[in-house]
């Protein structure tokens, strides 16, 4: 049963990460055969943001050391594909096979910085500033990564005024999204609004942020309603629920799309996603893994074919 709400914005764009966040942190490889097949059918779900892969040295992430050989199987989808990049070699590597968009990967905390970047947090800016110039010079959408932005699994609760610096240096630098990740799951709905609320202080508009949230305590939902509410209209989920973080053990799964969308459609808000074919999706996915997915959703619709 659909009940509208006036006050939530009447079209929400989902920026579906499970194809890259989702599978980067699987314990078994997954073919570029499941992977490209996973792209398509998510797009044809009516996802028209996937993203697809990133551009990081194998090293770091094993699970996408195939993106030379996957990116050419899917760019000419008519979806948006961005990737993700560490560096200007990330983004040599991305711009040599046609990628469009690109992400950069920022945190707000000194702790996860280390871990992820083995950098500071503003030497890690540094890095980022002259791979986004050259970006938004050759014509690409750009977009910024936020990790840590409510809670650190070394630092504990991370202060808003610290998450604001971080975003705004993130928007000075040309990020034209930017994306507020809930990495290990500790969020809940008053900060995620005392967080808004503090960036658009700052000279942040809403216009320009998503957010990303993790499920680590079933607050994924009612955090992303808060944001809804505060007029966040771009929103990160997963399909299945899959995903974690590799350098935060505490970081569950991602919100999983599916559920999203049930909550997004009770609500009477447009995603141009069909939910039986993104549920089927995931469906496949797990069987490809091996394993039953995470999504309520999908366990539900499922149960009851």
């Amino acid at each position: 049963m659909t009940v509208a709400d006036p006050a939530l914005p009447a079209r929400v764009r989902i920026h579906e990460v499970g194809a890259r966040d989702g599978l980067q942190n699987e314990k078994t490889a997954v073919p570029i055969a499941v992977k490209a097949e996973f792209i398509r059918r998510l797009a044809a779900a009516g996802l028209d943001t996937v993203e697809a892969t990133s551009f990081v040295h194998p090293k770091w992430v094993p699970q996408l050391a195939d993106a030379e050989e996957l990116f050419p199987l899917v760019r000419d989808l008519p979806v948006r594909l961005p990737v993700l990049v560490p560096n200007e070699r990330g983004l040599d590597r991305a711009l040599a096979l046609g990628a469009r968009e690109i992400a950069v990967f920022a945190s707000a905390t000194e702790s996860f910085a280390k871990a992820n970047l083995n950098r500071t947090v503003d030497e890690a800016l540094a890095l980022f500033a002259p791979t986004v110039t050259r970006a938004i010079e050759a014509g690409l959408k750009v977009r910024g990564y936020l990790s840590m932005c409510f809670g650190d699994p070394w630092e504990g609760a991370v202060p808003v005024d610290q998450v604001v610096r971080v975003t705004k240096a993130l928007a000075e630098m040309g990020c034209d999204e930017l994306s507020l990740g809930d990495t290990i799951g500790v969020a809940t709905p008053g900060h995620v609004q005392a967080l808004l609320t503090a960036l658009n202080e700052a000279g942040v508009p809403t216009s320009r942020i998503a957010v990303h949230f993790h499920d680590t305590y079933g607050q994924a939902l009612s955090n992303t309603l808060a944001a809804l509410r505060h007029g966040v209209t771009t929103v990160d989920a997963s399909a299945g629920g899959l995903g974690g973080c590799p350098y935060a053990k505490s970081a569950t799964g991602n919100l999983a799309t599916e559920d999203l969308v049930w909550m997004l459609d009770g609500l009477g808000i447009e995603t141009g996603v069909d939910l039986a074919a993104l549920t089927a999706t995931s469906g496949w996915m797990a069987e490809q893994l091996g394993r039953p997915s995470p999504s309520r959703t999908v366990r539900a619709l499922s149960h009851k074919e």
